[in-house]
């Protein structure tokens, strides 16, 4: 599998990244506008630069560069995806995607849900939790200490036949809507987990 890491302009959690990035998790690293700040401040060298850099005030140099102009009909995270798809992603960790603006963060849920649902594995890495998007039919096994918070939520009208497994609260094939907040703070017990859905698509939010 291949994977790309895409830095955007919010709140980064260089820690995360830094421990996959030096465990070689990343086949390629796109800046997205003002992500390339926060990869100059790691230490890191993406291997290209994206967006209109509104955010970042200046076009970076000394690497691949793609510019946009500001008045455009797709973000510059959607660009990025694109971008990161025709380079042979089959997978991406988005960093910088969640927090500051809520605007941006619930753009960035509505695209993320959108590019998994076209096949493209897809996670966003937050300061204390990384989502994990899910479309049906499908899985997902989840690990961690007792206590970590789980949270499951439709990002379609409605998600067809939500089990979770091996959490505190047991769910048996129910449909979610995304006009609910049933899925909010379930908790690991320490045993392995396993979330799946029959139709729909999911957003998985999981402890780090």
């Amino acid at each position: 599998m291949t994977t790309f890491a895409l830095v955007g302009a919010s709140d980064f959690n260089e820690e995360h990244f830094m421990a996959a990035y030096g465990a070689g998790a990343f086949d390629g690293i796109i800046a997205v506008d003002g992500g390339f700040a926060s990869l100059a401040a790691a230490g890191v060298a993406p291997d290209m630069a994206l967006g209109d850099f509104d955010s970042l005030g200046y076009v970076p140099e000394g690497l691949p560069v793609r510019a946009f102009p500001q008045e455009k009909d797709a973000s510059d995270m959607e660009l990025a995806l694109e971008e990161a798809i025709a380079r042979g992603a089959d997978a991406v960790e988005v960093y910088g995607a969640l927090g500051r603006r809520l605007d941006h963060t619930l753009a960035n849920l509505q695209l993320l849900a959108s590019f998994a649902e076209r096949g493209l594995s897809v996670r966003a890495v937050g300061d204390d939790s990384r989502i994990a998007f899910l479309v049906g039919p499908g899985e997902l096994r989840a690990e961690g200490e007792a206590g970590g918070i789980v949270s499951v939520f439709s990002l379609t009208d409605v998600s067809c036949g939500v089990t979770e497994e091996g959490l505190k609260w047991d769910l048996d094939a129910v449909t979610l809507t995304n006009r609910t907040s049933w899925g909010l703070s379930n908790e690991l017990t320490g045993a392995p987990a396993r979330i799946a859905v029959e139709s729909g698509t999911l957003a998985i939010f999981l402890p780090l």
